[in-house]
């Protein structure tokens, strides 16, 4: 282990430079949280769909199941268009009329005004006093960050490009954050870019990484985005990455809190069959292609809301086919690594990539 990446594990209070990337919408529990914490990897919980009090209690249950460092995550953004946005497009309530009806669902009705949660969730979250905290979609307002490191916490932030990379280096005076996860293009889920149109941001992480760790060589930088093994660790490392976020080859083990169904689209579906849409959220995200997402794409971009809207709107559908095992209207997200998932308990994924590890460094090391 080099001393760059011993100095990050040991700041974190982690064995393995491993990190167990947040998944909203379920992905990541608080089982999984903990298993992967207590394995010696940095377990993140995901928090941006939740309410205060449902913050509150995650947090909580984490630290029930374990007494070591994890993370938690919120969005810092993603909420203003919402406030210019105009009535749901005619063509995109039929869309979900159509999908409503195969699900024996009533006519979808158009979504309430969306509040942003955010100030709030930050509030719960800062009185959680956690030991580490990651944000995405933008960068949290100066005195937020001010108040994070006064209490001692670590603070990560995601990017897509050096100049976000440059943006969260000088946040807080820069002052405000100690690492930049670096969001490559192979990333499942949302799409992190808050500083330019998502489609400028589409650099995969060979080409962000090292350019990254060049142009912010004070802040730690984390690899994110298709990383599903061994061997991506240790290239992430040779690029300059100091640890790795992994999602999708977290996403379908045991304590993950997808349906079924989703994880077995994921170990089914070869890495050509994701692609990034706007049709479940409003907001480009990556994921495995399906009925929905191409019904939706056909109609064209301007018969999707923004997020939240269309995130609520979709909301109905998607929980019907969760319990359905419809993976035809679920947001199957996962990177373009998904053809390496593996089925296993999350401490045990986390043993195996430490075992590749090893066995990669030692083959490289005789060549």
């Amino acid at each position: 282990m080099n001393p760059k990446i011993r100095a990050f594990c040991a700041r974190l209070g982690i064995a393995h430079p491993i990190i167990q990337a947040p998944m909203g919408g379920g992905g990541s529990t608080p089982e999984m949280v903990a298993a992967v914490s207590n394995a010696g990897g940095l377990g993140s919980l995901a928090c941006a769909y939740l309410t205060p009090p449902q913050i509150a209690e995650a947090i909580a249950e984490v630290r029930r199941r374990t007494a070591k460092p994890f993370g938690v995550n919120l969005f810092a953004g993603g909420y203003e268009k919402a406030k210019e946005a105009g009535p749901v497009p005619a063509g995109m309530l039929e869309i979900m009329a159509r999908h409503h009806k195969a699900l024996g669902l009533p006519p979808a009705e158009p979504p309430a005004p969306q509040a942003d949660p955010v100030p709030a969730q930050m509030e719960a979250v800062l009185a959680a006093r956690v030991p580490i905290f990651s944000f995405t979609f933008g960068i949290p307002a100066p005195a937020i960050l001010a108040r994070f490191k006064a209490d001692g916490t670590y603070v990560m932030g995601t990017a897509t490009t050096v100049e976000e990379a440059r943006l969260l280096a000088a946040a807080g005076n820069g002052r405000g954050v100690d690492a930049v996860v670096a969001q490559g293009s192979e990333a499942g889920a949302h799409r992190g870019t808050f500083a330019a149109p998502f489609e400028r941001a589409m650099v995969g992480i060979v080409a962000l990484v090292p350019a990254m760790a060049d142009a912010v060589p004070d802040l730690a930088v984390i690899a994110s985005g298709g990383i599903m093994d061994g061997r991506g660790i240790v290239a992430a490392e040779a690029l300059g990455a100091v640890a790795v976020a992994l999602g999708t080859a977290f996403l379908v083990c045991d304590e993950a809190g997808v349906p079924e169904a989703y994880k077995a689209a994921l170990t089914r579906a070869p890495e050509d069959r994701t692609t990034i849409t706007r049709a479940f959220s409003g907001r480009p995200a990556r994921g495995v292609v399906n009925a929905f997402m191409e019904d939706v794409e056909r109609a064209g971009p301007g018969a999707i809301p923004p997020f939240p809207l269309q995130n609520a709107l979709t909301r109905p559908m998607r929980n019907a086919a969760a319990k359905a095992g419809d993976i035809e209207r679920l947001s199957l997200w996962a990177g373009q690594g998904l053809r390496l998932a593996r089925r296993m308990k999350a401490a045990e994924l986390v043993r195996v990539l430490v075992e590749e590890c090893e066995a990669v460094r030692r083959a490289l090391s005789k060549s």
